[in-house]
């Protein structure tokens, strides 16, 4: 099987080669060679000239030496041309040998060509009458495409659904935070370019609400309460981890690219977009974290595992409003976070999609 790869690999690099010379290219290059071996003989010779001029002007040398200084100069760099532009002149016959044996292509040639040890090899991969393959990969429309989701951002509750109570909240708004990262995929609804596209994935979150007023969560039989602790402390943190499958009915506005020909290519992600939908998952872990100094002045760290009585389903609302691939997001649970509460997760952030 390597062997195998290995002749693929040859055969693809000695074809690129081969398409990349043609006979113009190599007759162009060498004639700009000559003129580059020209352009250093003169050049040496106009420098050593100066220097003679300059030793007769301050009498170094005679009038007399300095013409059999310059004679010999010339003479010198005449046979370096001479000599150099043999050897190019010698490849331009080559080539031209070549062109003749046709071992390698003319750019008005149809044929491509590949090499071999010294055998070439001539085919032709379109007739006439075919699209050009290159041409229609670079045409072509792609009707789905993927994105790697990246977002962050904060998190709080809503009591009853009443987006007011977010003022009478016992978490800290800007300290609890949330992270959230993804693969999706994004796939126009119709078969021709259009603005109207199902984006569908599935992402993992790292959710955190941080207690204030010095309260931790205390798990109570069925429910799950908010109490003082008896400690001051540095940190109360209750994390919860999820899995979903975000879906979004995503509206790309995205200004499409027409040629020539009117052949309408589909672009996305280049202008403002926007995504409306929902998600659903579940919890796959939850941990309390606490920091606190006791009696005798040791600092502890605390990780309590455990439920909390989180509703293990979870299932929600989201949306973003992008341009590009950087945007606002927003995403709501529909689902209580807490059994036998009316308490729901919110977040807000900043969301980014990669191609």
């Amino acid at each position: 099987m390597k062997r195998i790869l290995l002749i693929l690999v040859l055969l693809c690099t000695t074809y690129g080669q081969a398409q990349e010379k043609t006979f113009e290219k190599e007759v162009k290059r060498i004639s700009l060679k000559i003129e580059k071996i020209t352009k250093q003989e003169k050049d040496s010779l106009k420098k050593k000239v100066k220097a003679i001029n300059d030793k007769l002007n301050k009498g170094e040398i005679t009038e007399e030496k300095a013409k059999q200084l310059k004679k010999e100069a010339a003479e010198l760099h005449a046979a370096n041309i001479e000599n150099r532009v043999a050897k190019q002149e010698t490849k331009l016959q080559q080539l031209v040998q070549d062109k003749t044996n046709g071992k390698i292509a003319s750019e008005d040639d149809d044929y491509d060509t590949f090499s071999i040890g010294k055998r070439t090899f001539r085919f032709k991969m379109f007739s006439d009458d075919d699209d050009n393959f290159f041409k229609w990969k670079r045409k072509r429309n792609k009707r789905t495409t993927s994105q790697i989701v990246l977002a962050m951002g904060v998190n709080n509750v809503l009591l009853n659904n009443d987006l007011g109570s977010l003022n009478d909240s016992e978490y800290r708004f800007w300290q609890s935070h949330f992270y959230e990262i993804g693969f999706s995929l994004k796939t126009r609804l119709s078969k021709e370019p259009s603005k109207t596209y199902f984006k569908y994935g599935i992402s993992f979150l790292w959710n955190n609400l941080r207690l204030d007023n010095n309260q931790v969560h205390e798990v109570n039989g069925n429910q799950t309460d908010i109490v003082a602790f008896s400690e001051p402390l540095s940190e109360s943190r209750l994390r919860h981890v999820q899995m979903t499958f975000p879906m979004h009915l995503e509206f790309d506005f995205s200004k499409n690219r027409e040629y020539e020909d009117g052949f309408v290519k589909d672009r996305t992600n280049k202008g403002i977009r926007l995504g409306l939908g929902g998600f659903v998952g579940f919890k796959l872990g939850s941990r309390q974290y606490l920091e606190y100094r006791n009696n005798s002045g040791v600092e502890i760290e605390e990780v309590q595992r455990g439920s909390f009585n989180m509703n293990t389903l979870n299932y929600g609302l989201s949306a973003y409003l992008a341009y590009k691939w950087y945007g606002l997001y927003v995403k709501y649970d529909l689902n209580p976070l807490f059994k036998n509460t009316d308490i729901r997760n919110l977040s807000l952030g900043v969301r980014l999609d990669l191609h």
